[in-house]
């Protein structure tokens, strides 16, 4: 998988969610390879996407095409000042990746060592599903050898609140100061209406 995320401040959110709507009504026909694609806006105006295609092959013969060009002319207009893109291949579902069914998505930008990680992911992913079923799927995108920005998807706002209040299975209480080390320097952004194609 392939996945190209871009970010940058909003200045008219209702104008990049039409144009959004657009691209998949309009674009999304002709577009070789595309699997979906998650964006939003947080409270405070920061948009970013996650758009996920086959392969970097595939994204670039998008990326090539004369609409999609047009397309992001117009587009580009929503944000107020630069708009930062990264692409990666190195990409690893979490609890089967995606969902379309969210409520709302949360976005964690950071740094960790991936062998920790991954310890870390393979003890949550045994009791993920009676402890935090609000949790329903996620995707991390791994932009540098230790820095990653992932988003995760959850059944709505309400429930992810209540999820973080639970205490953890004995199965994780042992691990779980790692994990908090792990995540003292991780940057949060919330989709409280995420947009999912």
């Amino acid at each position: 998988m392939f996945v190209q995320v871009f970010e940058g401040r909003v200045s008219d959110r209702e104008g990049l969610h039409r144009q959004m709507d657009q691209w998949m009504s309009d674009l999304r026909p002709g577009a070789t390879g595309f699997l979906g694609s998650t964006a939003g806006v947080t409270d405070d105006g920061n948009g970013i996407a996650f758009a996920r295609f086959e392969s970097a092959a595939a994204a670039k013969a998008n990326s090539e095409r004369p609409e999609q060009g047009r397309w992001w002319t117009e587009t580009e207009k929503c944000f107020a000042g630069d708009v930062t893109f990264t692409d990666s291949e190195d990409v690893e579902p979490l609890l089967g990746g995606g969902s379309n069914d969210a409520g709302f998505a949360q976005v964690m930008k950071g740094s960790a060592d991936r062998d920790r990680l991954h310890t870390l992911d393979a003890g949550f992913e045994d009791v993920a599903g009676s402890w935090r079923p609000d949790l329903i799927g996620g995707l991390r995108v791994w932009t540098g050898p230790d820095r990653y920005v992932e988003v995760n998807y959850f059944t709505s706002e309400a429930d992810a609140r209540e999820g973080e209040k639970k205490e953890p299975p004995a199965a994780l209480a042992a691990q779980m100061g790692e994990f908090e080390e792990l995540m003292a320097d991780v940057e949060y952004r919330d989709l409280k209406d995420p947009w999912l194609y």
